[in-house]
C-alpha cells in the first residue's frame, strides 16, 4: 500500500505546487511523473538493505538464478527510471521501461502469494489486490509515455 500512497501523494503535492505557480508542474502529467518517480524511489530503497531486501529476496521465484543480483538489479533499475521520470526530455522512455520492469517482476508477486510469504513482517499483498494495483501503477506509467 505504501507504493500507492507515495504515488497518489507525490501527485497531488506536486499538482498543488503547480498550482501554485510553480510552471514546471502546472499539469497533471508533470504532476504524475513526480508521483511516480517518488513510488519508484521508495520501492527502490526495499531492494539495498535490511529485512525488506531479504524479504524480496524470498519473493524471487525459486526457479530464477541469482535471486540476490535479480533484487539488485530491478533496484537500480527502479532508481535509474525515477531519476529519467524527473527529466522531461527522457520521461516517456523511463515511464516506458518501468512499465515493461514492473511487468516482468509481477511473476515475483503472484509467486510470493502462491507460497504466502511475507514483506517487512506482514502477509505480501493477496495477488487480486496486488493486480489491481499492477493495473494502476502501470497505467499511470503507460499515461506518462503516451501522454502530452
Amino acid at each position: 500500500m505504501a507504493p500507492l500512497i507515495a504515488l497518489l501523494a507525490g501527485t497531488t503535492l506536486a499538482r498543488l505546487t503547480g498550482l501554485a505557480g510553480v510552471s514546471a508542474l502546472d499539469g497533471w502529467h508533470p504532476a504524475l511523473r513526480i508521483g511516480l518517480a517518488a513510488m519508484f524511489t521508495l520501492t527502490a530503497v526495499a531492494h539495498f538493505a535490511g529485512q525488506r531486501r531479504a524479504d524480496l529476496i524470498a519473493m524471487v521465484p525459486p526457479r530464477l538464478p541469482r535471486p540476490g543480483l535479480l533484487v539488485t538489479l530491478t533496484g537500480v533499475l527502479e532508481l535509474i527510471g525515477a531519476i529519467g521520470l524527473l527529466v522531461p526530455a527522457t520521461a516517456r522512455v523511463a515511464a516506458a521501461g518501468l512499465g515493461l520492469l514492473m511487468l516482468a517482476m509481477f511473476p515475483a508477486n503472484v509467486s510470493a502469494a502462491r507460497r504466502k510469504l511475507t514483506l517487512a513482517g506482514r502477509p505480501v499483498t493477496p495477488l487480486g489486490q496486488r493486480a489491481v494495483l499492477q493495473i494502476v501503477f502501470v497505467a499511470a506509467a503507460t499515461a506518462i509515455s503516451f501522454g502530452a
